[in-house]
């Protein structure tokens, strides 16, 4: 068929001053939805199951092909198998090696991307022809070698160990596992252990079992005609062997009987990260969905959403709050999440659940519920400007059975719903008295308030989980031997690295390193001095992104074009961190404790409240520092941390790096440290 373009009917309504006077004490009656007349994608259906969907669209010569195998959620004897799967699909083909294979999509300007179940394609139009054909491919044809599967294999267990070190990842697989429990398949995550046992053999019986046409979509959009489509999919797709893979019984998810705080205690964090959940049991076809929508929007779909304005908002806990209600046809959840300070993590979790308690007890106000109406009404409308928007409601239809008028009534089932209706769901799926409150965050400073909680006039209970999801004993603070002090700390440290002869002799240190980020080269150089000057750099590609200057009175910072004097803190800061070995002097150092750096007991020295050091108990060495920053009128932890100590004329250096920012962590590798030489006093001048 020639692709009709989406015609929307929008009926406009205007006022003169001969018109009666209007009460404007009252808010105008909301208009009609507007009505949609959807088109629908050209379908066909191979002889081996495979359903084809084609939108036509000739505006731009251009064309993309989506493969989406609707497969049953099916859990994995070793689940980082679909994972590899994924990452081996397109490293070669029967026909191919890995090399040609991607220079040929190169030369042709087009891309080509794999899944585990799952495969996506554009390019130019004229070019579509061999792009599919090449999709098929990669699709159908797919060679795994050893050498490939070793190489994925590995870059994937470094992966997963970073994922351990980070706090939002760890609550997110966490809160999964909690709550679909460890063997279904939403509730499995890949481990380095469980990455390890992974074979040859079981990547390709993966491919075998479950990369079957059955239940496979090919959907093609953009300028082509859907008698060259069916050409060209008869041609690449119509020997793929038919079948479909066998399904299994899911297991069945609940919930808790009574809320309670699951808390993963990770000693690193510096903020915690919040999930509160509870399963529910919704699909897109049923009655109840669109009043979800529109009660998740204003709960926390939105900036002005109450978990929103309350917890960034008012009380300045975090950068944004914001929840989910899932809509899958096999298994949801509601979930509430932020990523808030160490000191305010009970109070924020008073905070979420009174605004959800909110939207359960009192009737939303009319105005934010047409506004959340027009933000429905206003994304929808910019979606259906893409010709892709038709095929993808269109496969939603088929994949989560919906009515056919599904999309055409969206907006008149969304204007349809009422403040009572908004009520009646909260109190339906927000499940406040079997609730899990899931917490990752440093046990030893919040764990104490957590325990305090009440909520119904009850004390939340509050049970112990680690990185893997598996119940544990509450965490014990180890106590500090009443010998050690911030004096013998230090002493310690500067004997572990070198002594402190060979120590004061090194008068400035110029340190080089490296770390990727997004592909791109991230280059820094740290200069400082013993009498307390700085100089940092860091650049991309040769350019200067930002600068550091202190000259051990005043400093600025240069970034993004911008110089800005040091304030009082960051000159605290520097004159703490321009000196290579500030251990020389305790100054007014505290110890407060013993606490875990990466599985390692650590001596904490707090330098002042905004700045802390931790220094291993059994080596002595310098396993991070935190600092505490305020920006934008919240406060956020920025932890360093130091590995790999390399000994650079008599005195040890760490060789790896990594500083966190927010959602954000960069590995820095030292390529070259120079002692006493490549530093002058124009580098700590303006």
């Amino acid at each position: 068929m020639k692709f009709n373009i989406i015609t929307l009917f929008i009926a406009c309504f205007l006022t003169t001053a001969a018109i009666a006077q209007v009460d404007r004490s009252k808010q105008p009656e909301p208009g009609p939805a507007p009505k949609i007349n959807l088109g629908q994608p050209d379908e066909f259906t191979l002889s081996n199951g495979l359903k084809v969907l084609v939108v036509e669209n000739h505006k731009l010569p251009r064309v993309s092909a989506s493969l989406i195998l609707d497969n049953k959620p099916h859990a994995e004897e070793k689940p980082a198998t679909s994972d590899l799967v994924s990452s081996l699909m397109g490293t070669g083909t029967e026909n191919m090696s890995k090399d040609d294979f991607n220079e040929e999509i190169d030369f042709l300007g087009a891309r080509i991307s794999f899944g585990s179940e799952s495969v996506y394609a554009s390019s130019l139009s004229k070019f579509f022809p061999r792009v599919m054909e090449l999709m098929a491919e990669g699709a159908l044809r797919p060679k795994f070698t050893q050498e490939e599967f070793e190489a994925e294999k590995n870059k994937q267990v470094e992966g997963l160990k970073s994922i351990n070190k980070d706090v939002g990842s760890i609550a997110s697989r966490v809160s999964a596992a909690l709550a679909y429990g460890a063997n279904h398949p939403y509730g499995e995550f890949a481990t380095v252990e469980n990455t390890e046992n992974v074979t040859l053999e079981d990547v390709e019986k993966f491919y075998n079992s479950y990369f079957k046409p059955g239940n496979a979509y090919l959907v093609v959009v953009g300028d082509v005609k859907t008698s060259e489509v069916k050409k060209l999919a008869r041609k690449n797709f119509g020997s793929w062997e038919a079948g479909a893979p066998n399904e299994k019984d899911l297991p069945i998810v609940g919930n808790v009987d009574e809320t309670q705080i699951n808390l993963v205690d990770m000693p690193n964090a510096v903020q915690s990260e919040l999930r509160l959940q509870n399963t529910i049991d919704l699909k897109m076809s049923d009655e109840d969905y669109f009043p979800v929508l529109v009660a998740n929007q204003i709960l926390g779909g939105s900036f002005g959403s109450y978990l929103n304005m309350n917890l960034r908002e008012d009380k300045g806990y975090t950068y944004g709050a914001r929840t989910s209600t899932g809509a899958d046809k096999y298994a949801s959840r509601f979930v509430a999440q932020a990523s808030v300070r160490n000191a305010v993590t009970d109070s924020a979790i008073v905070e979420s659940l009174k605004e959800i308690r909110r939207i359960k007890t009192e009737p939303v106000d009319p105005e934010m519920l047409e506004n959340a109406k027009s933000k429905f009404a206003g994304d929808f409308v910019l979606r259906l400007e893409q010709p892709s928007t038709i095929a993808n409601y269109a496969l939603n239809v088929k994949t989560n059975d919906l009515s056919e008028d599904f999309y055409e009534t969206f907006l008149q089932n969304i204007n349809a719903v009422t403040a009572e209706d908004i009520q009646r769901v909260a109190n339906k799926y927000y499940q406040t008295d079997n609730m899990r409150l899931i917490i990752a965050g440093k046990a030893s400073e919040i764990a104490e308030n957590l325990e305090k909680i009440e909520f119904n006039e009850k004390t939340i209970p509050v049970r112990y989980y680690n990185k893997l999801g598996e119940e544990v004993e509450k965490p014990q603070a180890k106590e500090v031997d009443p010998s050690v002090t911030v004096v013998k700390v230090y002493q310690d440290y500067i004997e572990a690295i070198g002594g402190r002869n060979a120590v004061e002799e090194i008068e400035s240190v110029v340190m080089k390193a490296e770390a990727s980020v997004q592909g791109m080269a991230l280059n820094l150089v740290l200069k400082r001095t013993a009498d307390g000057k700085l100089n940092q750099e860091v650049s991309v590609g040769g350019n200067v992104m930002s600068k550091q200057v202190f000259d051990g009175e005043s400093g600025f910072v240069v970034a993004q074009g911008q110089k800005m004097p040091y304030n009082e803190d960051q000159i605290t800061a520097a004159k703490i961190d321009a000196n290579p070995f500030p251990e020389l002097k305790a100054g007014d150092a505290t110890l407060e404790g013993i606490e875990s750096v990466e599985g390692v007991d650590a001596y904490v020295v707090a330098l002042n409240e905004n700045n802390k050091a931790y220094y291993s108990v059994e080596s002595g060495l310098k396993l991070q520092t935190v600092q505490t920053v305020a920006q934008a009128g919240q406060t956020m932890s920025i932890p360093t941390g130091y590995s790999d100590y390399q000994e650079v004329e008599g005195v040890k250096f760490p060789f790896k790096m990594t500083q966190a920012a927010g959602p954000q962590t960069f590995e820095f590798d030292v390529t070259e440290i120079m002692i006493n030489e490549g530093i002058s006093e124009a580098d700590f001048q303006e």
